[in-house]
């Protein structure tokens, strides 16, 4: 290794606190990549719980690698040498499995880059017994896997607590790592691209997947998942000396437009007897701590959480907040641990076009709530905003400004009382349809179009006191955005850019591929989509009703809601005697059982559950 990487890697180890032992010795060796730098890969709280369950496996040792910056990667060119791994400066090429964490599908160069800079072949099909299994995971893989199919030996779809054991077991229990893959399974979340075969119609769209059958999306069992939290702190990262837990994972809301809230259902919550003891372990090396979750205020003991946290000394921060489960009494309690800034979501200015998302809170609400969060002391509100969202008119992109100068209002009668203003951060993105939502039949708008409303919004804003907005260009974005709705053909673009050395745009026309078609261009209800490869539990005629609602300005139930099963495809459709109806998640440890019965009747161990209340 060059000088000056390995000086630089052992300042940023010496700067880590590890929360949990180490493995330093195993039969079996995996380095687990991060496709960015060591700065965004060490503030991911999946990246890290990987880390530790790979860790924690009997006979594996697992070490990290990241991508070089500027500076490193021509130190690695200067040199001669290939990139190392971040923990002990091991050649990656010796590992029996290079496992990637792949978050963001702009991430998707970074990993054939750091394939490329480890000496490794970047096609599958290009690897032999000598080079180490290529394995991707995380939640861009499992929503569409198809840009970076060529280059993976095994893409695991779906949580790692599921998918961990079946997947060391397989690799261990056979002669060899890459005799290991035979015994992985598509009914187990183990997409093996090499067994597929795509054809495609003479108009571009996919004709078939010749192979095995969807690979059915794997899910972490309540009562058997380990409680997801950091295992290092560093201060070399966006979430200084930060313990991030997570308190819940899904989201009961249905948005129209959120991949999240419908790829991590049902709704799962961690107790918080647990979450208090941890943090109280964790307590003498660090005051502040984040939690974590796609729907913080949901979880039933958050306000008892917040309240033990604070009693142990800790400044709580917490991810974007639900506006329509926010309460006075959860923001006081947030506010005196110091919070100074929250962040909302109220993604759209207009009521109509919050029925049209699922969205079920109004103005009024938001800024009724927005009054308590300034009222109780905390000055600075980050706002999250869309734009180009599906049958948006030029009202709804023009009730965005009002509803930021309303919500500014609000912040003046407070800070008046106080004697300190504070400021608001609009964040305005233009709308991308994503995968596994019900809004994936739809185009993305003109980036042109998106750029006139961005540009309003930004002249708008900048004549607004206390305003900070943050707008970029859509069509900067826009050929990113292709990678998630591409098939597998745009992996030569992919593969082109990297090897040239250029950008995705003169790779896709390198390869022959428009934009326009995976991005402006609306989807027949039969058409086969890329990413039907991945059964992520939830029926597709159910993502085809919610958009036909959304045409309509309907809203529909969240789940569980009073009604109880909304039938979105997840859990079993028949009823089940072990189904405790309206909202009894919160009753933590008696969840739905929602795992369905696998081929051959073999039942997966669903969680305890209680009789059923009608």
């Amino acid at each position: 290794m060059s000088s000056r990487i390995e000086t630089r890697h052992r300042t940023l180890r010496e700067a880590e606190i590890h929360l949990r032992p180490r493995r330093r010795q195993g039969a079996f060796r995996i380095a687990l990549g991060y496709p960015n730098l060591y700065y965004v890969g060490m503030s991911n709280l999946g990246f890290q719980g990987v880390f530790q369950m790979l860790n924690e496996a009997p006979d594996v040792v697992c070490e990290r690698f990241f991508l070089p910056d500027d500076e490193d990667r021509e130190d690695l060119l200067r040199s001669g040498r290939a990139l190392p791994s971040f923990d002990t400066g091991a050649d990656l090429g010796r590992f029996d499995a290079l496992a990637f964490s792949v978050s963001f599908e702009n991430d998707y160069v970074h990993v054939l880059q750091m394939l490329r800079m480890a000496g490794i072949p970047l096609r599958a099909k290009d690897r032999g017994p000598r080079h180490p299994l290529v394995i991707l995971g995380g939640a861009a893989t499992f929503l569409n896997p198809e840009p970076l199919a060529p280059f993976a030996d095994i893409i695991a779809a779906g949580e790692a607590e599921a998918l961990l054991p079946k997947l060391l077991g397989a690799l261990l229990g056979s002669k060899s790592p890459r005799d290991g893959i035979v015994h992985l399974r598509e009914e187990d979340g183990f997409y093996i691209p090499s067994r597929y075969e795509v054809r495609y119609h003479v108009d571009g769209t996919v004709a078939a997947y010749d192979g095995p059958g969807p690979v059915r999306r794997a899910r972490g069992v309540f009562g058997k998942m380990t409680l997801p939290q950091s295992v290092i702190l560093t201060p070399n990262t966006e979430m200084s000396m930060k313990f991030l837990v997570e308190i819940s994972r899904g989201c009961p809301c249905m948005c129209r437009f959120c991949w999240a809230g419908y790829n991590y259902l049902p709704v799962r919550g961690f107790s918080r007897a647990e979450i208090v003891s941890r943090a109280a372990e964790v307590r003498r090396h660090t005051n502040k701590i984040g939690l974590v979750s796609t729907a913080v205020c949901d979880h039933p003991e958050i306000e008892g959480i917040v309240d033990d946290l604070a009693g142990l000394g800790y400044e709580v921060s917490v991810a974007s907040l639900r506006l329509d489960d926010l309460t006075p009494e959860f923001v006081f309690k947030l506010a005196d641990t110091g919070v100074q800034g929250l962040t909302l979501a109220p993604e759209c200015g207009s009521n109509r076009m919050r029925k049209i998302l699922n969205k079920q809170f109004t103005n009024d609400e938001i800024l009724d709530k927005a009054s308590w969060i300034f009222g109780n002391g905390i000055a600075n509100l980050k706002l999250y905003y869309m734009i180009g969202l599906p049958f948006e008119q030029h009202e709804d992109v023009e009730a965005i400004v009002t509803l930021t100068e309303q919500i500014r209002e609000r912040m003046l009668v407070e800070a008046k009382k106080r004697g300190r203003i504070g400021r608001l951060h609009p964040s305005v993105n233009p709308f991308v349809p994503k995968p596994g939502t019900p809004f994936q039949w739809l185009p993305m708008e003109d980036p042109k179009e998106s750029d006139r409303k961005l540009q309003h919004l930004r002249k708008a804003f900048t004549r607004i006191p206390n305003v900070d907005a943050v707008i970029k260009s859509a069509r900067t974005g826009a050929t990113q955005s292709v990678l998630a709705l591409a098939d597998r053909r745009v992996a030569d673009a992919l593969e082109h850019a990297v090897v040239e050395g250029t950008d995705l745009k003169r790779g896709l026309k390198a390869a022959g591929l428009d934009p326009a078609f995976y991005l402006f261009r609306e989807r027949a209800k039969d058409e086969l989509l890329p990413w039907d490869v991945i059964d992520n539990g939830v029926a597709k005629n159910y993502y085809w009703k919610e958009l036909e609602k959304a045409r309509k300005e309907a809203l529909s139930p969240h789940c569980p809601e009073i009604q109880g099963c909304i039938r979105c495809g997840v859990c079993e459709e028949t009823v089940n005697p072990g189904y405790k109806l309206p909202e009894q998640w919160k009753h933590l440890g008696t969840p739905p059982r929602y795992l369905k019965v696998l081929p051959g009747g073999e039942n997966q161990e669903p969680a305890p559950a209680a009789p059923v209340e009608v």
